[in-house]
Formats: C-alpha cells, structure tokens, sequence
C-alpha cells in the first residue's frame, strides 16, 4: 500500500518541472531582448530580487506550514487573515484562468504551425470551408475538451504532460546555451552584438529608450515571474511535502531568476540587433522562431555547410522551437486547468459552492466543477469565434479584465504573509525569513513593487496612446471579480446565520 501511495505522489523533479511549465516562459527571453537587448538584464534581476525569489520564499514557507492542507492558497489567506479575504483573492485569481483558458486555446496553434510548417500559417487555416478565426474557435474547442477529460482521470496523466512540457522547456534553452556558445567560440569570442557598460542601460529598440517604455518593460519582466502559486493546491500531493515543497521552490526559483538572465546574455552571441531584430515583420508574436531560427543559420555557418544545408538547420531549429513551445503550453493547461480550481473548491467553505461542484470522484478529482469549467471555457470560445466583430471585441476586452485580476493574489498572498508570520499558533516547520520585521518588510516591498506594476499596467494604454477603454477594463476585472467573490460570500454569511 505505501509503494502505490508514494507513486501517486509528486517527487521532487516532477514538481521542478511543473513549476518551470507554470511560471517560466522561454517566449520571455527572445521578446525581452527584442525590447531592451541586454539592458533587459538588470531590469530580470531587479524584479527577480524584490519580486520572485522573496516571493517564492514566502509560498515555500506557506507551503510547508499547511502542507497538510488541501486548500492551497485559500487556506494560506483564511489560516493568516481570513475566509472572506481568502475567497475573494482566491476566487479573482481563479476567474483570470479561466480568461487565460480562453486565450491559450487559440494561441497554442501558432507553435503547432511553425512545428509543421516551419512559419506561422494560422491565418490561412479552414476546416469545413469555415475561415481562420472560426477554424481554430473549433480547434480550441476540442482542445479544451480533450485536456478536460484526460486530467479528468486523475493527477499523474496531469504530471506526466506537464513533465514533458517542463522537459522541453529545459531543453530549449541548453540549446539556446550550447548553441550560443557554439557560435561565440567559432566567432573567436567576439559577440555578434557587442556588449559595452552603455548596453546593459540603453536598449537599442527606440521605442524603450524613454522612461515610459523603460517602465513598461519593468512590468513585462516581474510579470514574467508569475505562475508559483498555481502549484500551491499540489502541496498536500507532493511526496515528503515538508521538505520536498520548499526545497522544489527554491531550486526552481533560483534556476529560472538565474535561467532567463543567462539566456537573454547568451542571445547576443548570435544575433545583431540592427541586423536581425529591427526590421517591420519582427513582432513579439514571431520574435521566438526568428531568434532561435538564426541560431540554427549560425550554427550552420560555424560548421561551414553549404547554403541549402544552413537553411535547412534553421528551419529545423524554427521548428524545434515550436514544438518546445507547443509542449510547454500545453503543460501549463493541464497544471492550470486543474490546480486553480482545485484550491477554489478545497479551500471554499462548504455551502458557498453548489454541493454539485464540490462532489470529487475515487480519484480525488472534482471532475463536475472541471467539466462545468470546460463548458464555460467553450462557451466563451464559441461565442466569440462565431458571434462576429462585436464578440471578437468582447474577447478582447475581457483578456483585458484578466491582466490586473491575474496578479492582484500575488498582493493578497504576500500581504497574507506578514500575519502569517505573527501568528505563533501555525507551526513553521521551513522558515527562510525567522525574523519577524525582516519577514515584514520583505512582504510590503513584493506587495509594493507589485501594486506599482499593476497600476502602471492599467494607466500605460492611457498615457502612451490615449485607449482609455483598455485602461477603464482592466480596472474594471479586478472590481467585478471581487465584487462577484463579495456577493457569493454575503450570501454565503446570511444563510448560515439564519441557520
């Protein structure tokens, strides 16, 4: 019995490699030297030292505190402050999933295409002479339904897709590593962009030159650290939580804080920005195959192969890098349509949600509330593939409302934490902040540092081009959500004090 117990359970690489599907992002590391080339640098670390590493610490001493708990990032707040703080934190968190559901389900073909065909061709994708919008609404559709019923049947299909995913997320950037060393030692360690002091200050786009554009990065790169707390509610599933927990946080946190740095770094030993990056048809959307396609071009030459053998090497790099691509999203949606949910319906007093949804099967899993998320997911996907211009419109506006609400928990949790720490009565069997003040302190700089990020996020559409819609939704999610989370929990209160 305690072998198949242990089986079930995530181990200390599994969970790594869930995190690194969860939180890191390889697309961040070709599209933050496109904006900023190596001046991108600081700004990661300085984000990586007042945002993730304090912040991942914190869910590490979270984690192993209620490791027994079920509840994830719910507990965590209702153990610190409170059940109505917990649920409306918890709660806008889980609604900017859902959106993210929404949006990835139709962003994931892009990968998928430079996989098959070496370029993004989705545009000019039909099925059943439906056009391109409708023919991949169908596609996120299944897709959708498809990961619904496989994670349906229990944690380790959801482990073993999400372990692939953090596999080739690993494996692209040894390759952008070894590939960009390849290139620098053929070069005679002369870097295809020269690195001088000025080049870690100034970025060569014009665009990020003026302090509005140099902040807009800054928020770009603290939100590139976010995701841990997606695999808070996976605590009590993990192996030895007590030390396996923390110690996967950390590794993780130090390797992904170090990883992005590293590559951005290792991306000027193979691309001129002039030369490569500056032209009208390089985008953030393309930016990740044009980077690592050169890469193979590079390669190519050091090994003095003939043009059509160079070609033909970085269209095999495009490639790989779309299924690296495709493998980690696809990772991310299986941790992410189960975990957020999985901590709503865990932490959730009994009697806020539908007795319906809370039900789980003899596999632990809410399958009910994960089928009801699939229905509204698609529902969302259907009505604005087929609802035309207006429904696109909607979509938009509602990615919008999704941005701040996403972030906002990281506020929530870390300002949890300061009461965490006073209360004496939660044994701390993982501590990394032991005095009280230095804990403190570190809790209201995360807390800062992110209420800043989330307030610039929703003015820069204001200020930079006058779209004063995108800025009245995004202030708009975070209201709505939480004032729909507030309702269900005054109602929730009235019917328990009338009982």
């Amino acid at each position: 019995m305690s072998n198949k117990k242990n089986t079930d359970k995530l181990t200390l690489s599994a969970l790594i490699l869930m995190i690194f599907t969860s939180v890191y992002g390889f697309n961040n590391i070709p599209r933050a030297f496109y904006l900023m080339g190596y001046s991108a640098i600081p700004w990661y670390i300085f984000s990586a030292i007042f945002f993730f590493i304090p912040y991942a610490f914190m869910m590490a001493e979270f984690g192993a505190a209620f490791r027994k708990e079920k509840g994830g990032i719910y507990t965590w707040m209702d153990r610190s402050i409170g059940p109505k703080y917990a649920f409306v934190g918890t709660f806008m968190w889980y609604s900017s999933y859902l959106i993210w559901m929404v949006s990835v389900s139709s962003s994931i073909w892009v990968p998928l295409s430079n996989l098959i065909f070496g370029r993004d061709s989705t545009s000019n994708w039909s099925l059943f002479g439906l056009n391109a919008p409708r023919t991949l609404g169908i596609l996120g559709i299944i897709f959708v339904i498809l990961i619904t019923y496989i994670s349906s049947k229990g944690l380790k299909s959801i482990t073993k897709v999400a372990s692939i995913g953090g596999i080739f997320v690993t494996s692209a950037n040894l390759v952008l590593i070894i590939g960009g060393l390849i290139v620098l030692i053929s070069n005679n360690f002369e870097l295809t962009q020269p690195l001088t002091a000025k080049s870690f200050i100034t970025s060569p786009n014009p665009f990020y030159q003026t302090p509005l554009g140099i902040l807009g990065f800054l928020v770009f790169a603290l939100f590139a650290y976010g995701g841990l707390e997606a695999v808070g509610g996976l605590v009590d599933s993990t192996d030895n939580p007590k030390i396996t927990f923390p110690k996967g946080i950390k590794i993780a946190a130090i390797v992904i804080a170090i990883g992005y740095s590293l590559a951005i770094l290792f991306i000027g030993f193979f691309i001129n920005w002039n030369n490569i990056l500056n032209g009208q048809d390089v985008n953030m959307a393309n930016v990740s195959y044009i980077v690592i396609k050169n890469l193979g071009i590079e390669i190519g030459k050091s090994l003095n192969l003939s043009q059509n053998n160079i070609d033909i090497l970085g269209s095999l790099f495009a490639r790989y890098i779309g299924l690296s691509m495709f493998l980690a999203l696809l990772g991310a949606f299986f941790t992410l349509a189960y975990s957020p949910l999985k901590q709503l319906i865990d932490g959730t007093p009994t009697g806020i949600l539908p007795k319906y949804l809370t039900k789980k099967d003899k596999n632990s899993m809410p399958k009910n509330a994960m089928w009801i998320q699939c229905f509204i997911v698609v529902g969302i996907i259907f009505v604005s593939s087929f609802g035309g211009k207006s429904a696109s419109v909607f979509l938009n506006y509602l990615v919008l409302m999704g941005n701040v609400a996403m972030t906002i928990p990281y506020m929530f949790l870390s300002f949890a934490f300061i009461y965490f720490k006073k209360k004496q009565e939660i044994k701390k069997p993982f501590e990394i902040y032991k005095n009280i003040k230095f804990a403190t302190i570190a809790a209201i700089i995360v807390t800062l540092t992110v209420g800043f990020a989330n307030i610039f996020t929703i003015l820069q559409p204001a200020l930079e081009s006058k779209d004063y819609t995108s800025t009245i939704f995004q202030i708009a999610g975070p209201i709505i959500f939480g004032t729909i989370a507030i309702i269900l929990y005054t109602s929730y209160e009235k019917r328990l004090s009338k009982q």
